[in-house]
């Protein structure tokens, strides 16, 4: 049977046609060699019947690259791994602050600002010069639920709150230079269409096109410490819990380790696996 013909479902519980194409395209992102995508892609492309589900093809193809490779399968579960973040949604907000403390920025989490009608606890405060941003996270801590209009609005009347305030004091320095809302997930068409309108930045897994999250995540070697696949649950928790959100960060803190009780030899797997990741 043609590939175009099975038909899938997806986390949102939708229908939509199989692509291979779009396998090809994810499985190239992790790393892999022509080769190995090939030989990867034969194998699911052989095990799909109608009413697969788009997580029993992800946990093959997952399998298969972690066999051929482990730091494949740690590039390949990007996305899986911002969602092992949650559930609360703050260790997203440290990710985030993390990402633009390593872009340069200095970045605080959980500001208050004061607004001119009230005041507003703010997720990130990040500065960079003359750059001043105010970043609201949206973390959805299950698949398929997108950002809808309903959040850049409520976002954008709190960012202008903000600014009246500093404009009304004459606080120059203190006027933001641009709102930030972000995502885990996805932005629907009118939420994209009101940022552009009112001047939010809005960042998602795939918006803007070409730099969206997945993309400065692979660019700068910026990875969750959750895409590990040489630690455990409960380790990652750990870490998560000490401010270790990024893997570059227990590069300069593998004292965590210790404190954990890994053994040398997997110490060393585990940093090798996280060096390849980051570009070290």
């Amino acid at each position: 049977m043609p590939n175009q013909d099975f038909d899938i479902i997806k986390s949102s519980g939708e229908r939509a046609k199989f692509s291979l194409h779009k396998l090809r395209n994810s499985l190239k992102r992790s790393g892999a060699d022509d080769h190995a995508v090939e030989q990867i892609l034969n194998v699911v492309r052989d095990e799909l019947y109608q009413g697969i589900s788009t997580k029993e093809i992800y946990n093959r193809a997952f399998a298969l690259l972690k066999k051929e490779k482990s730091v494949f399968a740690s590039k390949y579960k990007l996305k899986k791994a911002i969602y092992e973040l949650g559930p609360t949604g703050f260790p997203f907000e440290k990710f985030i602050a993390a990402f633009l403390k390593y872009s340069g920025f200095d970045v605080n989490v959980g500001l208050i600002l004061r607004g001119k009608c009230v005041s507003h606890e703010v997720d990130v405060v990040a500065r960079k010069n003359s750059q001043y941003l105010v970043v609201e996270c949206k973390f959805h801590s299950e698949e398929g639920r997108n950002c809808n209009v309903k959040v850049p609005l409520y976002i954008h009347s709190r960012y202008q709150d903000v600014i009246a305030h500093n404009q009304s004091e004459n606080n120059v320095n203190m006027i933001p230079d641009q709102g930030w809302v972000v995502t885990n997930t996805r932005f629907t068409k009118d939420a994209i269409r009101y940022g552009e309108c009112s001047n939010l930045y809005l960042l998602s897994w795939d918006h803007p096109i070409n730099n969206g999250l997945k993309d400065r995540i692979d660019r700068l070697g910026l990875y969750p410490i959750t895409v590990s696949t040489r630690l455990t649950i409960r380790e990652k928790q750990f870490l998560l819990s000490r401010d270790i959100v990024l893997c570059k960060q227990l590069i300069d803190d593998v004292f965590y380790l210790d404190h954990l009780g890994v053994s040398e030899q997997r110490k060393q797997k585990i940093l090798e696996e996280i060096k390849m990741l980051c570009n070290i």
